[in-house]
């Protein structure tokens, strides 16, 4: 075997010796769950649960989105001290923004909120629209911003991209407050 490939035999092999072992198995068996029905939630317990579990709206996250977008653009300009940084960076955010925006108009409509089969349906949807706007805003790029600087571009996206963690963040704080 040649030396290159060792290591990846190696780590395909402890893979499948930990697969294989009778704990991995058990940890992960379905079994727990048969024989256990799924209680619907009344009216008063989805209130309570609603209550407990509060939701970020998808329409504060991208406000939060574009704000933090300005502000890394406004670095990428001061840092680089050229405004082809800015330029970049704010695209960046854009790659983000515009495609969450898409994803928060069509996941917020009615039509999610038919049925769960629908919901599900119309989450993929949306997802596929957003990833598909992504990927043609990335793309379009180098024609659409003048001297790009890939990395204020890159940097700017994945900031922005992160503010997604904050909504968990937002739920927690939220239920702390709510629990004092």
């Amino acid at each position: 075997m040649p030396a290159q490939t060792q290591p990846t035999a190696r780590a395909l092999h402890a893979w499948s010796a930990a697969a294989n072992h009778t704990d991995f198995v058990q940890r992960w068996s379905d079994d727990d769950w048969q024989g256990q029905p799924v209680k619907p939630l009344s009216p008063s317990e989805a209130r309570v649960l609603m209550q407990r579990e509060p939701s970020v709206s998808p329409w504060w996250i991208v406000l939060v989105q574009v704000v933090v977008g300005i502000v890394v653009a406004l670095l990428a300009w001061a840092v680089m001290g050229r405004v082809e940084g800015f330029w970049s960076a704010l695209y960046g955010a854009t790659v983000v923004v515009v495609p969450a925006m898409l994803m928060a108009r069509g996941m917020t409509s009615k039509l999610g909120s038919l049925a769960p089969v629908v919901g599900a349906a119309s989450f993929m949807v949306w997802q596929g629209v957003k990833v598909a706007a992504s990927m043609s805003m990335l793309m379009l790029a180098t024609r659409i911003v003048p001297d790009l600087s890939w990395p204020a571009l890159l940097v700017s996206l994945v900031v922005c991209i992160k503010v997604y963690w904050l909504a968990l963040l937002w739920r927690r704080v939220g239920k702390s407050k709510q629990a004092s």
